[in-house]
């Protein structure tokens, strides 16, 4: 993952995170991403589900500066 570009798109990320959220109908608002090296961390309003867990997932394996294969969800 290049977090660096990550982190100066971030505002972005977490907007488009947020719509495909909406689009699924979920009352969850991402809030926050920080990253680094090899992790990245997305905080929320509330606890999430695994429904908009998996589809926070698929939005980052999409995110062209990460590698899908770094993902693993918690």
């Amino acid at each position: 993952m290049n977090s660096n570009k990550f982190i100066a798109m971030s505002n972005i990320y977490v907007a488009n995170i947020n719509r495909v959220l909406k689009s699924i109908k979920s009352d969850i608002m991402a809030n926050f991403i920080w990253a680094d090296q090899r992790n990245l961390t997305i905080t929320s309003n509330k606890v999430i589900s695994m429904l908009d867990l998996n589809t926070i997932d698929r939005y980052i394996k999409n995110v062209d500066v990460v590698d899908s294969e770094d993902v693993v969800a918690p």
